[in-house]
């Protein structure tokens, strides 16, 4: 470690001020993720009440995601600029006039503003809470953990969605879900102001309004292609449509390059630590989307649940993942970090090794046990690298670096759909001979032949897209195998090189040697 570093006083310890903070950062998060899941509970008695057709329907579930997507770049640089609090309230006091509109729109195009209103509110939420966190807590322990829990909100927001969801639309109508965001954010606006800290960049320069444009024109186009084919299958517009967005993005990084104060700094892939972070949770964002879209199908059309039932049994994975989220950073606090990364890679690559297995006559326990340990075990990269990536950026960067961990997991969602989601089919339609696109479709034709040759077609159509979902696995496997690896050997670098490539030595986590 260079003399710099060794003579640097030791970073503050969090009080209970910060810590007070953290839970304010954290009802926005709660929301934000209760926001997503509830939608798809409330989407046919909206579409019944509002008439809204297929297309109206899409835009309203996606153009949400869709924004955030796209503006995350955009906010988490104007936050660095504007301020990181007065973002977040301005975030708040948006999202909690879009969720009143929401709420009782009389007609689809009005509950499409709305909820694109949202998406640029939650833009504004994200990456402003884990840059505020960055700020309140120095001491990389406390970090760690103050992630951790951030983390686990989010996840808590995922978990409690359908149940807070189903609760409302059984009593009330179906504007009554959006509401949920009102009470949050008028709290959020009340105690921010008296528990979060103000922070801003000393000379942030202004913001480039043509990379703005460009960021937006390629992460828009590169998006919707990306869903549209996976919802669609291969087509002329949806490849059209990424092939234009990742041109666009080549001109953005271009212009990042020459300019003086860019949108983007592109500096902070120089930091090993930032670039492999980033990468790794891309990729873990892209395996754990495709098994949680495969395994949902599988649980429901191959073994047979209802879709309650389903739910129940992928409830497990979900609390394992907030569990592993408060084990990590303890580990971490004993251990080094790469092998408390490379720990919980490899329990989450046994989990996939035991999906790898399937068949139509698994048992459905052991199918959680895989989920759950794979959940367990992503937990801890995401956790930690996390911790890691904001150690390894300067503080007045903090919003931009959120921006991109962000983006890079909006990514890792949709490319995960789009390509492992359509390889499971891919190899579902090789089994059963290409006849059909579907299982539910195989099994609708199977339904309609009965007898023993429905029954044929109906077993050999499980049995394919149990062959679909034990391909993934076994990919997932390589990829947290592979993981493992970049974390026992990038990351697990001598203290001394990484200082000389981390700008924030003085509070990086301790990695280990």
């Amino acid at each position: 470690m260079n003399a710099r570093a060794a003579n640097a006083p030791a970073p503050a310890r969090a009080g209970r001020r910060e810590w007070l903070g953290l839970a304010v950062l954290a009802l926005p998060t709660l929301l934000v993720s209760i926001d997503i899941g509830v939608l798809y509970l409330a989407l046919p008695s909206l579409s019944r009440a509002l008439d809204a057709d297929g297309v109206q329907q899409l835009w309203i579930m996606d153009i949400y995601s869709f924004l955030i997507a796209g503006l995350l770049v955009t906010m988490g640089n104007l936050g660095d600029r504007i301020g990181r609090r007065r973002l977040l309230l301005i975030g708040a006091a948006l999202f909690g006039a879009a969720s009143l509109l929401a709420a009782f729109a009389p007609t689809p195009e009005l509950l499409i503003a709305a909820r694109a209103l949202l998406g640029i509110a939650a833009a504004t939420i994200s990456p402003s809470t884990m840059a505020l966190i960055r700020n309140l807590f120095t001491d990389p322990k406390q970090m760690g953990t103050a992630f951790g829990i951030w983390f686990a909100c989010f996840m808590g927001g995922a978990l409690l969605g359908p149940l807070v969801g189903g609760l409302l639309l059984e009593h009330f109508w179906w504007g009554s879900v959006f509401l949920l965001g009102i009470p949050v954010m008028i709290l959020l606006l009340v105690a921010a102001p008296f528990l979060l800290p103000e922070y801003k960049a000393a000379n942030p320069g202004r913001i480039d309004l043509p990379s703005v444009a460009l960021s937006l024109a390629a992460i828009l186009p590169a998006i919707w292609g990306i869903k549209e084919l996976a919802r669609s299958g291969p087509d002329i517009m949806p490849i059209a449509a990424i092939v234009l967005g990742v041109g666009l993005g080549v001109v953005f990084v271009r212009r990042q390059l020459r300019l003086t104060d860019p949108l983007l700094d592109l500096r902070l892939f120089a930091s090993q630590v930032f670039s492999t972070s980033i990468v790794m949770m891309l990729a873990g964002g892209v395996i754990m989307a495709a098994i949680s879209l495969v395994s949902a199908t599988y649980l429901q059309l191959v073994i047979g649940l209802s879709p309650l039932q389903a739910g129940l049994w992928l409830i497990p994975h979900n609390v394992v993942m907030i569990i592993g989220f408060q084990v990590a950073p303890l580990l971490a606090r004993k251990l080094p970090v790469p092998n408390v990364i490379a720990f919980g890679l490899g329990l989450g690559a046994i989990g996939f090794g035991v999906q790898v297995f399937v068949t139509p006559f698994t048992p459905v326990w052991l199918v959680a046990v895989g989920l759950s340990l794979a959940s367990f075990g992503m937990a801890f990269p995401m956790a930690l690298l996390t911790t890691l990536l904001m150690a390894a950026t300067p503080p007045d960067k903090a919003g931009a670096a959120a921006a991109v961990n962000e983006t890079a997991g909006e990514f890792g969602i949709a490319v995960g759909i789009a390509t492992l989601g359509t390889l499971a089919t891919l190899v579902f339609r090789l089994q059963v001979g290409g006849e059909f696109d579907s299982l539910a479709a195989a099994l609708e034709e199977a339904a309609a032949r009965g007898g023993e040759l429905g029954a044929q077609l109906a077993d050999a159509a499980r049995a394919g897209y149990s062959a679909g979902y034990a391909t993934v696995a076994g990919i997932g496997v390589a990829i947290f195998v592979g993981m493992a690896i970049v974390a026992l050997t990038v990351l697990r670098r001598p203290q001394k090189e990484l200082s000389q490539q981390t700008p924030v030595t003085e509070s990086s986590p301790s990695l280990g040697s």
